[in-house]
């Protein structure tokens, strides 16, 4: 840790303990002592056997403890089989874990970080976040910075979000001028997003011609696919040399430019755009380095596993149904994974624990096609006894089968949506719930 870095602490535990004493006795905010305190108490209340106290009675129905490393931590109490496992910190860990998570995620704001924090950690507050927030310099510079073009308050700036109820069936294409500040060869950046997942995919850029960009775009469609429209903020004749190219390269390939939008949905991609040059600038002042065409490697990553308000969920989420795994760190407190070396490790510590997300993590290859293959045995056997019907799933443009109950079932919720906004909640929703239900994988009907 830097001397920079050092100093914040100490300014952010010295706010943190000002917190503390200002709270009730019973406050969730531990010192190292009050923390292998209760975890003693917890231990003991499990194990007595009579004249239980009412005070363990709560220990036992609020706690529970897991070993990682030889290092016993403190978790909430997990009622049901497959649950995430939520962990409590001392408040000597705090900002360790808040400055790693805020790091993660591009130097995301309050209601982003509190999302990433709520997912692993439970008594890290609201309140822990933004006295970390407040000392961060990069954050505080960013909002000073005004935005780019805008000669109205923030406050006043009208947005109105592109709406697509399709994956795949209209996406936008930018391009980033970086010559300012160029990296080697490389002067622009490519910014392709999905109007309804919101995932965006960046790509380095020699020159802002349009046979470069199809070249970008033709590697993006063969690997995710086409969309039917692409609009692009650097007008019409551009988009259609874009267009004429990749057609040029993909002979079957058949897409239309979008027409001109209004000035607030034009307003939300600037947004983007903006919140993507934010995003590298403080990444390279972080990485002390100029290297902008590695970056916007991770910078795709931050912008993606970050929770999106206009969908209610990450565009990772949206796009894959499931959250961006970040190796172990996904499934173990931070404080934890330097104890975690091989995979004997983390088998001892999935029987010691019983994990039930960990042991998905780390089951072997074996075992994943004998389920696999298991699956396809289990729904060919039972097809006769299955009612099924074909359907096109409102999210990805390909047909898929279910039951007529789960598809009527699905169907009422998209009946009961009043607005747009909540119908495509409910899309997306419904897809993550059929590829819950099966595993992931799809059967059509012979």
């Amino acid at each position: 840790m830097d001397d920079h870095l050092e100093a914040m602490k100490l300014r952010f535990n010295d706010h943190l303990y000002m917190l503390k004493s200002n709270k009730g006795k019973n406050n969730q905010l531990f010192t190292r002592e009050e923390y292998n305190s209760l975890i003693a108490k917890v231990k003991e209340s499990k194990e007595k056997t009579s004249a239980k106290t009412p005070e363990d009675y709560q220990r036992i129905s609020r706690y529970d403890i897991v070993r990682i490393g030889g290092d016993e931590k403190l978790i909430v109490k997990v009622q049901n089989e497959g649950d995430p496992i939520v962990y409590y910190t001392c408040m000597e860990e705090n900002f360790q874990i808040i400055h790693e998570i805020h790091i993660a995620i591009g130097h995301g704001g309050r209601n982003r970080m509190m999302r990433e924090v709520k997912t692993t950690y439970k008594n890290i507050t609201i309140e822990m976040v933004m006295i970390y927030l407040n000392l961060c310099e990069p954050c505080q510079m960013k909002q000073s910075v005004p935005r780019k073009g805008q000669s109205v308050p923030r406050k006043s700036l009208i947005v109105k979000p592109i709406v697509s109820s399709v994956l795949n069936s209209r996406c936008q294409v930018d391009l980033i001028d970086m010559q300012s500040q160029a990296d080697g060869d490389f002067k622009f950046i490519m910014v392709y997003q999905d109007h309804l997942t919101k995932f965006i995919q960046l790509r380095a850029l020699k020159t802002n011609q349009a046979e470069e960009v199809a070249c970008h775009l033709l590697d993006v469609f063969t690997i995710f696919g086409a969309p039917c429209i692409l609009q692009s903020d650097n007008g019409q004749e551009f988009t259609s040399k874009i267009i004429e190219k990749v057609c040029g390269m993909w002979n079957e390939l058949k897409i239309v430019h979008g027409k001109p939008r209004l000035s607030e949905s034009q307003g939300s991609v600037e947004r983007t755009n903006q919140d993507i040059e934010n995003m590298l600038s403080t990444w390279l002042e972080t990485n002390n380095t100029k290297k902008w065409s590695e970056g916007i490697k991770f910078i795709q990553l931050m912008k993606n596993r970050a929770h999106h308000s206009g969908i209610g969920r990450s565009p990772h989420e949206a796009m894959f149904s499931c959250k961006a795994k970040v190796g172990l760190g996904t499934y173990l407190p931070i404080d934890s994974l330097s104890r975690i070396t091989s995979e004997e490790d983390l088998v001892l510590r999935n029987e010691s624990n019983n994990d039930a997300q960990l042991q998905t993590a780390i089951s072997t290859e074996d075992e994943d096609i004998g389920a696999m293959n298991d699956d396809n045995k289990e729904v060919g056997n039972s097809s006769e006894d299955l009612e099924v019907i074909t359907v096109t799933s409102p999210i990805k443009n390909r047909t898929e089968s279910v039951s007529q109950n789960e598809w009527e079932q699905h169907n009422t919720k998209i009946k009961k949506t009043d607005d747009g906004k909540r119908e495509i909640k409910s899309f997306i929703d419904i897809e993550m719930e059929l590829r819950r239900k099966q595993g992931g994988l799809f059967f059509c009907t012979r």
